[in-house]
């Protein structure tokens, strides 16, 4: 099996405003953040435990995090899907180097007239562990921006260890591009349950025919995760979706107002979650990990609106979420930048642990 390094997701705002190219350091302390347990330099919380947590300056990698020899290896199956095969993401894309302007009446909206239709490949990643039974209904894990090869290594050893039940993971390609008027965008960024619809219909139905298996319809035995507008893609697909998805993993969650189109339902896009959505519903059947940087993104955008920054959007989720008593897990990583790589070869083993931890095969 060949394994690579995952990426780091960079906002293409962040690179192209040089006066934000450092964003400011925050303190995990600071009036109004959630009171969080510093743990000691390079722990990770209990698997066990709910709550907030500091970790950091320091990140070793976990020994889950690499590859371990004398353990079974899963079986990596690859598939492209064409957008003119879809029925429901045709395909968009925003011309480069332009992105759009604000509303002058509406300075939370976006006005970008440079997206037209556009197609796009996506590369799908399926992950079988060697453990897998054919023919059973297996719990699966819906990943973004994929491949995801770390969260295929940790997941062959979590296994043979007996830490997380035997599943699937099926690491999905976004449609390119980033942000407003793009494929990726619209897919991820939009408040609504059309993503989750999409992997539902178009996506599930080709892991199991192409990967000869079986996916569980049991919601307890599936979860979706991500970083960045992939975090917030995540939590999306459960939150519209919870007959299909209860459990969400996210990293520098991207819980700010970037939807486009402009939504009235929700006119601050993943903004509403920590704004009026978690607070004003009903507890929905979600257990929910996240983690956010000290120095994660910050404005790096032409609106604002004092709605983008992400440190301040991943701390109002944790209120909300402990104010509604929902069980969570929050991880605040000190010396951490977006989506950091380094962070999540320490936290992920631990983050899947406590993911699942609650789990039960349905009879």
């Amino acid at each position: 099996m060949n394994h690579i390094k995952t990426g780091v997701w960079f906002c293409m705002l962040w690179s192209a405003s040089p006066a934000l190219a450092q964003p400011p350091i925050r303190d995990p302390h600071t009036r109004g953040y959630v009171r969080a347990t510093e743990l000691p330099d390079s722990a990770n919380p209990s698997p066990g435990a709910n709550g907030n947590f500091i970790i950091g300056p320091t990140h070793n990698p976990a020994p889950e995090s690499t590859v371990q020899a004398n353990v079974p290896q899963g079986t990596i199956y690859r598939f492209t899907m064409e957008s003119k095969d879809s029925k429901i993401y045709p395909g968009i894309a925003r011309e480069p180097k332009t992105f759009g302007t604000p509303d002058p009446e509406n300075p939370a909206r976006l006005i970008v007239t440079t997206s037209h239709p556009a197609p796009y490949t996506r590369l799908v990643t399926v992950y079988v562990p060697k453990q897998y039974v054919p023919g059973s209904a297996a719990p699966f894990i819906v990943g973004a921006d994929g491949p995801d090869y770390l969260l295929f290594t940790v997941l062959n050893n979590l296994i043979a260890e007996g830490k997380v039940p035997p599943m699937i993971a099926i690491s999905i390609g976004n449609g390119s591009g980033d942000a407003q008027g793009s494929e990726r965008g619209l897919e991820y960024d939009a408040m609504n349950g059309v993503y989750a619809e999409f992997v539902e219909t178009e996506v599930l139905p080709l892991v199991e025919s192409t990967c000869g298996v079986k996916l569980t319809k049991d919601p307890a035995g599936r979860a979706t995760m991500g970083g960045s507008s992939g975090g917030s893609c995540a939590l999306i697909m459960a939150w519209y979706h919870p007959e299909w998805y209860h459990r969400v993993l996210t990293y520098s969650g991207t819980y700010v107002n970037q939807q486009w189109p402009y939504n009235p339902e929700t006119p601050h896009g993943a903004w509403e979650f920590h704004e009026h959505l978690i607070p004003k519903s009903p507890v929905k059947p979600l257990r929910i990990w996240m983690e956010v940087g000290d120095q994660d993104l910050f404005n790096p955008n032409v609106m604002g609106d004092g709605m983008h920054d992400w440190v301040v959007a991943n701390e109002n989720m944790a209120k909300v979420l402990a104010g509604k008593h929902y069980p969570y897990q929050f991880v605040f990583a000190r010396n951490a930048r977006h989506v950091d790589h380094k962070v999540k070869m320490q936290t992920l083993p631990e983050a899947l642990e406590w993911l699942w931890k609650d789990y039960h095969p349905a009879n």
